[in-house]
């Protein structure tokens, strides 16, 4: 009989939720960052040693056995109470030692907080900083089930989370104010001017996927202006904003993203850039859980981040 407390390890655990997360073991293993057969393996295992299949399959689709579903109630509550243990443990000791937990949304131009990492690991190389980029459902879940501690990503998010939501759960700071930047092939407009969005309303677009932000934004906002609840053509799309501008300037669509890309790689980008009067600005954003500021290694990256934005 398969020995259960080695085979159902926090990482194989997490694994397991992974999966749940995309239902996809390619899109899984990609973000754990190891092998589809390594994947595979570490499920069988588990499954080996519970003794029933967690997946089943339709078609080409997996789905969750009664098993699976069971399984998934119990590694969040293992996993939750894990992360609390160690977090109450690291609370008594010093702020310049343990672990901090960073997801990046996956389409935000991480730059500046790149660059303060590597200041921050200078000044602290006994805090372990694991970051990893998620789009906007796995890093919400993320947050949500504390395997986490800071989110980096675009708010308002009201598309996901409502603003009593946001404040009665999470803290949030902002790092910078942004806003989307169309890339067009019209040459009726001028760089750098607002137009209505109306004028954009019969445009194809190379896009990131529909769960993405900015795509969420512009169809709300096209729809919004037109009255046709979908009204964003996008015969490709891409979750690399590299290739959505490449493939955008190879084609006749056009296409967008945040200003702060396109600020970065202006000399890299032919398309003329315009703003669209009914998308307002956002903002960038630390977000993190109530409670994560009594932490002392938490609270020592976010002020050390607050007087690096500063300067």
């Amino acid at each position: 009989m398969p020995k259960t407390d080695t085979i159902l390890s926090t990482k194989s655990l997490h694994y397991f939720l992974q999966l749940i997360d995309t239902m996809n073991y390619t899109q899984a293993a990609q973000i754990l960052g190891i092998t589809q057969p390594a994947l595979t393996q570490q499920i069988k295992k588990i499954e080996h040693a519970i003794g029933t299949p967690l997946f089943g399959q339709m078609g080409k689709k997996l789905y969750l056995t009664e098993a699976g579903k069971e399984l998934q109630t119990g590694a969040i509550k293992l996993l939750n109470t894990i992360n609390s243990v160690v977090s109450g443990i690291q609370e008594f000791t010093q702020a310049d030692k343990g672990q901090v937990s960073i997801g990046i949304l996956d389409s935000i131009n991480s730059e500046v907080l790149r660059q303060f990492l590597v200041a921050f690991n200078q000044k602290n190389p006994d805090v372990t900083l694991n970051v990893t980029y998620y789009d906007r459902k796995n890093l919400w879940y993320n947050l949500d089930n504390n395997l986490i501690d800071i989110a980096v990503m675009f708010l308002p998010d009201s598309t996901k989370k409502s603003q009593a939501e946001l404040q009665h759960q999470y803290e949030h700071c902002t790092i910078y104010e942004d806003q989307l930047t169309v890339l067009t092939h019209k040459d009726t407009v001028e760089a750098g001017q607002s137009y209505p969005i109306s004028r954009f309303a019969h445009r194809e677009w190379v896009a990131y996927p529909d769960d993405f932000y900015l795509t969420q934004l512009m169809k709300k906002k096209l729809g919004a202006k037109t009255n046709v609840k979908d009204c964003l053509t996008v015969p490709i799309s891409f979750s690399s904003t590299e290739q959505l501008v490449k493939t955008a300037q190879e084609t006749d669509y056009d296409t967008f993203v945040s200003d702060a890309y396109y600020q970065a790689h202006k000399n890299e980008i032919t398309l003329t850039p315009i703003h669209l009067k009914e998308v307002k600005p956002f903002a960038v954003s630390l977000v993190y859980r109530k409670g994560k500021k009594d932490i002392p290694r938490i609270n020592n990256i976010l002020t050390e981040f607050k007087n690096f934005l500063d300067k």
